[in-house]
């Protein structure tokens, strides 16, 4: 990247877990800012926050004028998102999303950089990009490269997410009740509907009329617009007691038949991926490894001889990085590989 071009980029909801993480990814990777904003509510004003070796104070979203700001990276929830996306996009400046408020819009790419990058060309219509939910992120990923060899039609997905893709409560929550359960103080639950220390809870997002929850239907409907509207996939998304790393086993099948030695050698040059697979007690990635890093991890791969090519694995990703903040800034930067953007002509 010619490092001549320096965008400004401001972060809407720097203070949470995943704004955090953003300005963290943008600094490792050497992003070319000329500066960066971090924006956050009234009741944040003044919070302070790092980025690389600087201290950011953050500064009120509702006041912050985004006509010579390049990009912004949006991560303050859906209601946030839906009020001001548009009034950010109106003012030229790129708007990549995080929440789920933008991803079902025809007009609005959805993507996973090393997945779907030509899908951004349209971006424009709204200069609204979104990011996928952590879940599908690094499960299309793996699906993609598998995809191309031999043809998904149907995917089966049981979820086990940990509590920081609920924000920074969801940690404190678990951290709380788990110190509660070993002083015997009573366990307060607030955010997740049951208790979540020492347990699983089969419910994220609200119960749709058909018994699946929102979060299953996001799964289903993104990995739809990313990879292909044709394959048919059912997910059950679990809250499990971990505070980074969300985990995935992944049951494919395809319209050709694929080995699993296929498998290995094609998710083994795949971008993103890391296959960590031998069989023998410890020889895969659990939830605590992935966490602070960049790959989406594939073990246990194995043949379902149950059905006609079908292979099953699993899958382990850092939900705040390639689930979010990683995932907005290849974005950002697939933006500048393809020479979608350029630097705004500053004000005199």
């Amino acid at each position: 990247m010619g490092h001549n071009m320096s965008f400004k980029v401001a972060i809407v909801g720097a203070t949470g877990n995943v704004g955090r993480e953003m300005l963290g990814v943008l600094a490792e990777r050497k992003f070319p800012v000329s500066e960066v904003i971090a924006l956050a509510s009234r009741r944040s004003m003044n919070t302070e926050v790092s980025f690389g070796d600087s201290i950011l104070k953050t500064r009120v979203l509702e006041s912050y004028d985004f006509s010579d700001t390049d990009i912004c990276l949006m991560s303050a929830g859906g209601t946030v998102s839906k009020e001001w996306s548009p009034k950010i996009a109106a003012q030229g400046c790129i708007v990549i999303d995080n929440s789920s408020a933008w991803r079902y819009d025809s007009d609005v790419p959805l993507i996973v950089p090393e997945v779907n990058p030509h899908a951004l060309k349209d971006f424009r219509k709204r200069n609204i990009i979104a990011n996928p939910n952590c879940s599908t992120a690094q499960l299309v990923v793996a699906l993609k490269p598998l995809h191309e060899a031999a043809g998904i039609t149907r995917v089966v997905v049981s979820t086990y997410q940990s509590v920081s893709g609920a924000g920074k409560d969801g940690m404190d929550e678990l951290f709380k009740q788990t110190r509660a359960v070993f002083v015997s103080d009573p366990i307060e639950t607030k955010k997740f509907q049951k208790r979540i220390a020492f347990n699983v809870i089969p419910q994220i997002d609200d119960f749709m009329e058909d018994g699946y929850t929102k979060e299953e239907w996001k799964m289903s409907v993104e990995t739809k617009k990313i990879l292909d509207p044709k394959i048919k996939m059912t997910a059950t998304c679990v809250r499990v007691p971990v505070f980074i790393g969300h985990s995935e086993a992944v049951n494919v099948e395809f319209e050709r038949p694929i080995s699993v030695e296929e498998a290995r050698k094609i998710l083994r040059r795949s971008p993103g991926v890391l296959v960590i697979d031998k069989r023998e007690p410890g020889g895969y990635v659990t939830p605590l490894e992935s966490a602070g890093d960049d790959a989406v991890f594939i073990s246990r791969i194995r043949e379902d001889v149950t059905v006609e090519n079908g292979l099953a694995f699993w899958c382990v990703s850092d939900n705040l990085r390639k689930g979010a903040a990683l995932n907005a800034v290849q974005i950002a930067e697939e933006l500048l590989r393809q020479k979608l953007i350029t630097p705004r002509k500053k004000a005199a």
